[in-house]
């Protein structure tokens, strides 16, 4: 099999990264036909000044002409591979790959109406540029012969929202890079709350999908108790929760705003429970964020909204999993003072053996491997 991974894909994002090495892992030959065009911009929506809007899509526009002509010269390939952020790049594509006759899987990775208007609401639905969105995914939609996301609960919405086949969308986990998310030393002595304070860490973008504010009030639940706290983060909703603790401080929290990619398991190690998202919208039932495979790679306590989208990896039974409703901070403190006292038990958990069979490249690769052979003909 030989696919083309095709456009301005962001390798900066651990899905398309993950999504390539899966592949080569399970003997594939894969093309790159590419132009970087958003290294270094984590969250695109935080790209406020105008000099650098225009400098950025400039360079977006711009790249298509040298992608369309290196694409056209490039050997026979059974499939393109449109990744995160293709939505333009799909549409570009599109005539072209009628020409040649190769089918496109779409890695639409989330929906930017969705992201835009109804999980963050930074533009009512009633605004010229939500319905220019729409129109955009919904086209983006029918130039792709499979859209593919990260969890079928994700899929099924663009079956809804979009009106399309439910046999043209498929789902694959995100996955993990295990080699920069190792498995942590759990600790093996009694834990004694007497003795030494647990280490709660959040890290990642301040989005009304994580769930700030949730994670906060516990904190203020729990702010007699021997808990740390540490956020490591920024985004939308800084200012506001900035307030918040400018109104009520916690002395037992620490801030940090941001930290290298390659630093975070030094957190994550350092802590002894870890965080996912405690959002109540509909797009984080429908979402298994990176955190949550790179916290269950490490072999840390995992703390998470519990949802249709984490049941499709995850079970309520498993040992260091606590699935908690979504935006209850009375859950979350519970869900924390219950991992704390499991921990001298967790030393034994098989959770890790459990979950990195489906997470780790090779693994995504394969799960991939299957959705594209779909559009493949049948071997005699």
């Amino acid at each position: 099999m030989r696919v083309v991974f095709w456009g301005t894909y962001d390798t900066g994002k651990p899905r398309v990264r993950i999504l390539i090495r899966g592949l080569k892992e399970n003997g594939v030959d894969v093309l790159e036909c590419h132009k970087e065009v958003w290294n270094e911009i984590e969250d695109k929506s935080q790209v406020t000044h105008w000099n650098t809007k225009i400098r950025l899509l400039l360079k977006w526009l711009l790249s298509y002409p040298s992608l369309i002509l290196r694409y056209m010269r490039l050997p026979r390939h059974d499939v393109v591979i449109v990744s995160y952020l293709g939505h333009l790049d799909v549409l570009v594509l599109w005539p072209f790959t009628k020409l040649r006759g190769v089918p496109i899987v779409w890695d639409a990775f989330l929906s930017l109406y969705n992201t835009v208007v109804e999980d963050r609401r930074m533009i009512s639905s009633r605004h010229p540029l939500a319905y220019l969105l729409y129109g955009w995914e919904w086209l983006a939609s029918r130039a792709a012969n499979i859209i593919l996301l990260d969890t079928r609960a994700h899929a099924d919405y663009f079956v809804k929202k979009f009106a399309v086949s439910i046999q043209k969308t498929a789902a694959v986990f995100v996955g993990v890079e295990p080699e920069r998310f190792p498995r942590a030393n759990v600790r093996v002595e009694s834990y004694q709350l007497a003795d030494e304070e647990a280490i709660v860490l959040f890290y990642g973008q301040f989005i009304p999908l994580h769930g700030i504010e949730t994670i906060i009030q516990a904190a203020w639940e729990m702010e007699m108790e021997p808990v740390q706290w540490v956020l490591i983060g920024q985004g939308q909703e800084e200012t506001r929760i900035r307030k918040l603790l400018d109104d009520h401080p916690l002395a037992k929290l620490t801030w940090i705003p941001w930290v290298p990619y390659n630093e975070l398991i030094h957190w994550i190690h350092k802590a002894d429970i870890c965080l996912g998202i405690f959002g109540n919208s509909e797009k984080a039932g429908r979402v298994i964020p990176n955190k949550v495979f790179q916290i269950l790679s490490s072999g840390k306590p995992l703390i998470t909204r519990d949802s249709i989208a984490i049941r499709e990896l995850l079970k309520p039974d498993m040992p260091g999993v606590y699935l908690v409703p979504p935006a209850s901070s009375v859950e979350l403190a519970r869900a924390v003072r219950q991992s704390v006292k499991d921990l001298s038990e967790l030393k034994s958990c098989n959770l890790y053996e459990i979950v990195m069979p489906r997470i780790a490249p090779a693994d995504i690769g394969q799960a991939f491997i299957e959705c594209i052979k779909t559009l493949l003909p049948a071997k005699p």
